[in-house]
């Protein structure tokens, strides 16, 4: 875990270039680091994923109005500082990705960071021991 899930506007789709989003999302959580320079974010654990809304509704109704919402959800047990920063690196992502269409059209980007613990999920992956014998 962590797993990214964005939802956007289908008014977006042909100007934002999402699989390039993604791709440099999933590149900062693979690389982020703690304070001692220990990976944070297990890579086996890495998804990022960009969902179209085909149906919406913004603000005034205003056919050019879009919308990106990020959802990060992982598992419990990182500081708060941590917590923190990894959503400083991954909005100023998405901000800097979306400000050409930030400067012409109305866009709101939002993002939130959820924890959820072990007890009521359940997971089969062979994604860790792929990556550690390919090492």
């Amino acid at each position: 875990m962590p797993h990214l899930t964005l939802e956007y506007s289908a008014n977006l789709k042909a100007d934002a270039h999402m699989q390039a989003l993604c791709e440099k999302l999933a590149r900062c959580l693979a690389a982020y680091r703690s304070p001692e320079g220990l990976a944070v974010y297990p890579l086996g654990g890495i998804r990022v994923r960009a969902l179209v809304c085909e149906d919406y509704g913004i603000a005034d109704g205003r056919p050019d109005a879009a919308f990106v919402h990020a959802n990060l959800r992982m598992g419990a047990g990182r500081s708060a500082a941590i917590r923190q920063a990894t959503g400083d690196a991954l909005f100023d992502i998405m901000k800097a990705h979306f400000e050409p269409i930030f400067q012409r059209t109305g866009l709101a980007l939002s993002m939130e960071i959820n924890e959820f613990s072990e007890a009521g999920t359940w997971k089969h992956n062979n994604l860790h021991a792929r990556l550690r014998a390919s090492a």
